[in-house]
């Protein structure tokens, strides 16, 4: 079974096949938990980030879901959305942050999967760098220099929340509506899921409409999941 170089597979069981377009050609309910232990890779002109996903979010179809971007039909911001399963959307948030979703089901569908966290099995110095400016090898600690020089962040923290995973891989505008099933740079592999006595689902962080829809799903007890949050108003 071939592996990609440069990722690092602990368990030997764990496969680096590229998953087929036919995986994400389902309903993102059904696709989300499924993603777990997969290997999301980026290989840019800086260098190669692998993520093992450790926890996800589903987004469903037009006027099904009043928390996904698709609700109110196609806009130019969320067309990728309703383009072929297997590609990435990304979208930027608060007029800071980037956020990365694999699209689900048939063409012209407009459902996806939020990428919310994941350990960086390759490329963590890399990683390190995107994350603070300067490039820390990997496992070394956070600490604060009071000297306003960005401290290097731990590894479990690299891509732990949907912002940090994003940067963590490089990815940024002009990543949207790139296919992840294909040879390209960016490529979604088989990796080792979870035993399913693990996987734990619940109400989506952050979601003001259609909170209570149990489409988070993770890996319980993973260091890289991020912490659960209700959605507060923010103050004017």
């Amino acid at each position: 079974m071939a592996r990609t170089p440069g990722v690092t597979a602990e368990p030997a069981s764990a496969s680096w096949r590229l998953l087929d377009r036919s995986f994400f050609d389902r309903h993102p309910a059904e696709v989300a938990p499924d993603l777990l232990g997969r290997v999301l890779v980026h290989d840019s002109p800086g260098g190669r980030v692998a993520v093992r996903l450790t926890e996800v979010e589903a987004y469903g179809l037009p006027g099904e879901d009043p928390a996904s971007h698709s609700y109110r039909g196609r806009t130019r911001r969320n067309a990728v959305m309703f383009g072929p399963p297997g590609h990435l959307y990304v979208y930027f948030i608060y007029g800071m942050h980037f956020c990365a979703n694999l699209v689900c089901m048939p063409e012209g569908s407009g459902a996806a999967v939020l990428l919310r966290a994941g350990e960086v099995v390759a490329g963590a110095e890399l990683a390190h760098a995107r994350r603070t400016g300067r490039r820390v090898p990997p496992g070394e600690p956070a600490a604060d220099t009071g000297t306003g020089t960005p401290a290097a962040a731990p590894v479990r923290e690299l891509a732990r929340g949907p912002a940090r995973l994003a940067v963590a891989l490089g990815f940024a505008r002009e990543h949207d509506g790139v296919d992840c099933c294909g040879e390209g740079p960016v490529r979604v592999l088989e990796g080792l899921p979870p035993d399913p006595a693990r996987v734990r689902s619940g109400p989506r962080t952050g979601v003001p409409n259609g909170k209570h829809t149990p489409w988070r799903f993770w890996i319980d007890g993973d260091p890289t999941v991020s912490p659960y949050r209700e959605h507060r108003p923010r103050a004017r």
